[in-house]
């Protein structure tokens, strides 16, 4: 049995504020994927201010209710931040990435991401103006 590995970087581009589903993006920019059988995908984004999860990919209001929920829960307007060199949404930013996380990792089944019937890759844009974001993306396992 012998073991595959693909890496690639994929470009996203500029988002607003909020969480915004990028399965699609990355199933398109990497077809390599179809050639394992039992494996794994991992996606890590190289920035301090997004973060990456999975959850539900139909009901836009729950990227919604994230949105709300993360921004009450990490205020950008909290008096004690004393980071805040690239603006008010900096600190708020590194945190909320820090609490959500920069990579995720999606089991890879018979050539398709074995994601369930309501879930997404989410990238969770942070600040109001990130600009654009680049995601490594690695894939490995059998083929």
């Amino acid at each position: 049995m012998s073991t595959l590995f693909f890496q690639k970087n994929l470009k996203l581009p500029s988002y607003p504020q909020g969480y915004h589903l990028i399965t699609d993006q990355i199933e398109r920019s990497f077809p390599e994927i179809r050639e394992i059988r039992v494996g794994f995908l991992q996606v890590f984004i190289q920035h301090t201010s997004a973060g990456l999860c999975i959850n539900e990919n139909a009901d836009p209001t729950v990227r919604k209710d994230f949105q709300t929920f993360i921004n009450e829960l990490i205020p950008e307007n909290y008096p004690r931040f004393v980071h805040n060199y690239e603006g008010e949404d900096d600190m708020p930013a590194h945190l909320k990435s820090a609490f959500l996380g920069c990579s995720v990792q999606i089991p890879i089944t018979g050539g398709k991401l074995a994601l369930g019937i309501w879930q997404g890759v989410y990238l969770c844009e942070f600040r109001y103006q990130g600009g654009p974001r680049n995601l490594v993306l690695t894939a490995f396992g059998s083929k």
